[in-house]
C-alpha cells in the first residue's frame, strides 16, 4: 500500500512537471526569492504547476522563506557579496532567475558576475536576467550603465541567458493617484513625459513562463504595461476609477519639466505573448487599489 501510494505521488510531481513545461529533473532557482520580485515569481511557478520541490529558493534572509520550506521547496542562503555561500545555494540548480540586486553588495555588475560564475560552475545551463527597459531604445549611462555591463557578462559567459528588460514598476504612481484624487487637481508640464508602467505581478509571471516553456534561448524581451501613461492619462484613470473629477491644468511654458526616466516610452505585447494574458492597465492597477485612492468612509 505505502509503494502505491510513493508510485502515485511521483506520479503526481511528474504531471505537475509536464503541465508547467518544466521537465521533472530541472530545478529553477530564482535569487533574491524573499524581496518583491522573487516572491512574486515564486508564486507565478507555482500557479503554473511547478512542484515547490522543483524550486531552489536563494535569498540573504531564508528565514523569510519557511512557507516555500514546508510547501517542500529547497530554501538556501546566499549572499553576492559573501561569494563562498554561492556554490551551495545553486547546487543541483539547471535554471535561473537572477534578480538584479540594488546595492549593497559592491559595484552590481560584480555581484552579478560572482553570481553568474558560481551558477555556471554548479551546473545552471539557462539565465534569464531582469535587466532594464531603456537599454532597448539606446540607454547606457544611469540606471541602464550596469544592466548594459551585467547583459554583457551574460552574453559573454557561455550559458543560455534571456535578458527581461522590466519597464518602471506600476506600483510607483499610486501616491501620484492618491493626490490626485485629494486634490481634484493636477498641474501637467507642457512637455510631460510618458512611461510604460508595468505591475511587478506581470514582470513575474513573464518570468516565469520564461523559465518554464522553451524557445527562450539568448532572447530579449521588452517588459512593459500596455498603454503609455503620463500625467494627463493617469488623472483620467483616477476620475474614471473614483468617479471624482481631476482637473488637469497646464504649467507655465516656461516652467521646467521634471526630470524622470528616459527610454520608457515605449511599448510591447511580450507580457501577453509569453503569458496568454494581456498585460494590466493602469486603470485596472488602480481599481485593484481603490482603497488607496479614496479616503477611509465614516
Amino acid at each position: 500500500m505505502r509503494a502505491r501510494l510513493r508510485l502515485i505521488a511521483v506520479a503526481l510531481v511528474l504531471a505537475a512537471s509536464a503541465a508547467s513545461g518544466v521537465p521533472a529533473a530541472e530545478r529553477i532557482i530564482i535569487s533574491g526569492a524573499s524581496g518583491q520580485l522573487g516572491g512574486a515569481t515564486v508564486e507565478a511557478l507555482l500557479a503554473r504547476g511547478v512542484p515547490a520541490r522543483n524550486l531552489i529558493l536563494v535569498s540573504r534572509t531564508p528565514e523569510k522563506l519557511a512557507k516555500y520550506a514546508q510547501l517542500g521547496a529547497s530554501v538556501r542562503f546566499g549572499d553576492f557579496s559573501k561569494p563562498e555561500s554561492l556554490p551551495a545555494a545553486y547546487a543541483g540548480g539547471t535554471r535561473m532567475l537572477l534578480v538584479s540586486i540594488s546595492g549593497g553588495a559592491g559595484p552590481r555588475p560584480a555581484a552579478h558576475k560572482r553570481a553568474i560564475d558560481a551558477a555556471i560552475a554548479a551546473g545552471v545551463k539557462f539565465i534569464a536576467y531582469t535587466s532594464w527597459l531603456a537599454i532597448s531604445q539606446g540607454e547606457t549611462s544611469g540606471i541602464a550603465a550596469d544592466h548594459v555591463q551585467t547583459e554583457d557578462i551574460l552574453r559573454k559567459s557561455g550559458v543560455a541567458w534571456a535578458m527581461l528588460r522590466n519597464s518602471v514598476y506600476m506600483d510607483q504612481i499610486l501616491g501620484q493617484a492618491a493626490k490626485m484624487a485629494a486634490d481634484g487637481r493636477v498641474v501637467v508640464p507642457a512637455q510631460d513625459s510618458r512611461m510604460s508602467y508595468v505591475t511587478r505581478a506581470d514582470c513575474a509571471a513573464a518570468a516565469a513562463a520564461v523559465l518554464t516553456t522553451p524557445g527562450h534561448d539568448n532572447q530579449v524581451y521588452d517588459i512593459t504595461g500596455p498603454e503609455l501613461i503620463g500625467p494627463r492619462e493617469l488623472a483620467a484613470a483616477v476620475s474614471a476609477v473614483t468617479g471624482k473629477p481631476v482637473e488637469v491644468v497646464s504649467a507655465d511654458a516656461s516652467a521646467a519639466a521634471p526630470r524622470g526616466f528616459t527610454g520608457l516610452g515605449v511599448t510591447s505585447d511580450a507580457v501577453a505573448r509569453l503569458t496568454g494574458k494581456p498585460a494590466t492597465s493602469v486603470r485596472t492597477f488602480l481599481e485593484a487599489h481603490k482603497d488607496k485612492l479614496l479616503p477611509p468612509s465614516g
